[in-house]
């Protein structure tokens, strides 16, 4: 399962590794919505044309109305794990953060070296991916009190924050605030080819990450993308409301096949398996692909499925894996 245990979606590696077409694959293996912002298929983007800058402050301004941050405060970039390598090297602090977590930030930041005492950066994702553990607001504006005073950071990493309005730190971001919160575009909105992201941070913050991205951090397809979805509230309202109900469904079925589904983000399932490198094959035999864990040989991720027929899909899958089990 080695090439499976960094990211989902690897589907060229399943293909290899267990046969089949990309197309014959259904990839339960990120937190993507299966279901994207339909507005997409109706743009087309200037290609001929660099990105406009006007187009740019206004994409910022509308995403950062979406998130409830002030807009002078909202740097798009070109993926929120880009954003995330960025605030490591402005940053250039140690980090700390939850061992079962998104895999990009042991990268980005150094961990603190024995006995370290000066400041950290505190890095919560919230919800957590990939148990999807949500945290409170009132709990992360604590520790950023704790964290600020000796002059450490928090950054919330706000990946599947879209799913939690009530829960986001976007609207504590000021200049006077040690912290930072990142955005994802696609997982809410189901379009991760865009690779569009945004930074929140005091300006002086800002300031070092524009002049690390250049005059064009994204490109002209990101902006027109994420003006005209971020300014869709009905889509975006209806489909928090229908992400929950779907999840449910997906909890029923797992939990039918004697599997322990935890976490609060309708994007995905964390689940609990005595053999979940079992259950992966089983599944991977059948061409559907989840998403394992290194050092984690009891936890099976499973993103949500699209419709009707991928949850029949899995259902039959996880039967024969439990007839034979």
């Amino acid at each position: 399962m080695n090439a499976f245990l960094t990211h989902g979606g690897r589907l060229d590696e399943a293909c290899t590794h267990f046969g089949g077409d990309p197309a014959d694959w259904l990839d339960l293996s990120t937190g993507i919505n299966p279901c994207p912002w339909p507005g997409a298929e109706a743009i087309r983007p200037a290609w001929r044309t660099l990105p406009d800058v006007r187009t740019l402050r206004r994409l910022e301004e509308t995403a950062a109305a979406c998130f409830g941050a002030d807009p002078a405060l909202c740097c798009a970039v070109p993926g929120s794990e880009a954003g995330l390598r960025a605030l490591g090297c402005i940053l250039g602090l140690p980090a700390r953060h939850v061992p079962l977590t998104y895999g990009t930030y042991a990268k980005a930041f150094a961990s603190p070296p024995p006995g370290h005492s000066g400041p950290t950066v505190l890095i919560v994702t919230n919800p957590n991916n990939p148990d999807g553990r949500l945290h409170q607001r009132d709990h992360l504006a604590s520790a950023l009190e704790q964290q600020q005073p000796g002059g450490g950071w928090l950054v919330a990493d706000e990946a599947f924050a879209d799913c939690h309005p009530e829960a986001s730190m976007a609207g504590l971001v000021t200049n006077e605030r040690n912290l930072a919160v990142t955005r994802s575009f696609g997982k809410f909105f189901g379009l991760a080819g865009v690779r569009l992201g945004f930074v929140l941070a005091p300006e002086p913050l800002l300031t070092q990450l524009r002049r690390l991205l250049g005059d064009w951090p994204v490109c002209s397809a990101a902006l027109a993308f994420g003006v005209e979805a971020y300014a869709d509230a009905r889509w975006i309202a209806a489909t928090r409301a229908r992400l929950p109900e779907r999840a449910a469904r997906l909890d029923a079925v797992l939990e039918r096949h004697g599997l322990r589904p935890t976490g609060a983000c309708p994007l995905f399932r964390l689940a609990t398996v005595p053999d979940a490198a079992g259950l992966f094959a089983s599944l991977a035999n059948a061409q559907i692909l989840t998403r394992p864990f290194a050092h984690y040989p009891r936890l099976l991720r499973f993103g949500l499925p699209a419709d009707d027929a991928q949850l029949a899909r899995l259902d039959a899958a996880l039967a024969l894996w439990s007839a034979h089990g």
